[in-house]
């Protein structure tokens, strides 16, 4: 294919991922960042203005969103964000696939489908939802094509800014203690980098898959307990767990602000937080999504050869979240 493929978003993980996997299917790509571009095609926009988004959406038949405000500034500049990026879209002729979450829901019994109402009561799941409207409204206005891939928590090669990073990967390398954020017992979808990927990519190759959110395919739902045991199986060494609690998570709130804001969501992290993604394999079937162990494997590969947290003997991770939940990369990426 020689339509142009663009990534907003592309340094940070969900958005490398991305680029890695177009790149990987022949696809030709365009790297947006608001950084130094280092590829031939890349390009260096600032997307939270009008002219960049058009600039860097320019030529597209496909644009992939990847790029968002820091997780404390959700509320004040997501939604912005998101209309300039409609205009690019819009401007380009192009079709949009953003990469979503699950905050819209608010708290759930039961396992979530994409059927739920959007009722969140929390301040960013509002603002999860306020995107999302603006988005499947642009698609049923006719103004673009679009269509929402929906990941849990993410882990993976790269994923540095997620719950599920260095204090765990990290700290498990050094012989530390890993941290699970919330309750160790409590059965949680986990998404892994490469297969949001491929999933991602995916929806943007099929037509059916527009006008709708779609819950991203993962491996089955773990605990915290569970996942913790992959990693020091892999990792080596006496395994030494911890799960922060809400205790913990208030007292260090006290001073780092980006765990604070996890309190409005804490109902992710004590109870079951369960995704369905059937609809996504019956549609798009058959799906490969990568086990828990073989994908564990690999981003522990990763953190010691990347992560400098990894490669320094007797390194001491500080045992705090890592800076943002469920993945969230900020449009500086």
């Amino acid at each position: 294919m020689s339509q142009l493929h663009v990534v907003l978003g592309a340094t940070g993980a969900i958005g490398k991922a991305v680029v890695a996997e177009l790149t990987a299917r022949g696809r030709h790509v365009r790297a947006v960042t608001r950084g130094a571009a280092t590829g031939p095609d890349d390009l260096r926009a600032d997307i939270t203005t009008l002219d960049g988004a058009i600039a860097a959406c320019d030529g597209a038949a496909v644009v992939y969103q990847c790029a968002q405000p820091g997780y404390t500034r959700w509320v004040t500049e997501f939604p912005a964000l998101t209309r300039t990026v409609l205009a690019g879209v819009e401007a380009a002729g192009a079709k949009l696939v953003m990469a979503d979450n699950l905050y819209v829901y608010g708290p759930v019994e039961g396992t979530m489908t994409e059927d739920l109402p959007h009722v969140a009561g929390s301040r960013k799941g509002r603002a999860r939802a306020e995107v999302d409207k603006l988005i499947l409204d642009a698609h049923q206005s006719g103004r673009v094509r679009a269509t929402l891939g929906r990941a849990s928590d993410y882990y993976g090669p790269g994923g540095v800014n997620t719950v599920l990073g260095p204090t765990i990967f990290a700290a498990a390398l050094n012989g530390k203690t890993a941290r699970w954020m919330g309750d160790l017992d409590q059965p949680h979808t986990l998404n892994y980098l490469p297969d949001i990927a491929a999933a991602l990519v995916t929806l943007g190759e099929h037509e059916q898959a527009d006008g709708r959110a779609w819950h991203l395919p993962a491996a089955g739902a773990i605990t915290g307990r569970q996942f913790l045991d992959h990693v020091w199986s892999a990792a080596g060494g006496s395994p030494r767990i911890a799960g922060l609690g809400r205790t913990t998570q208030r007292l260090i709130g006290l001073f780092n602000p980006i765990v604070r804001e996890l309190g409005e969501t804490w109902y992710q992290r004590d109870r079951p937080f369960v995704s369905d993604d059937s609809a996504f394999r019956n549609a798009f079937g058959p799906v490969n999504v990568t086990p828990h162990d073989e994908a564990v494997s690999a981003t522990l590969n990763w953190y010691r050869h990347h992560h400098p947290e990894s490669q320094r003997p007797g390194g001491t991770p500080d045992g705090r979240p890592a800076a943002g939940s469920q993945g969230r990369d900020d449009p500086s990426e």
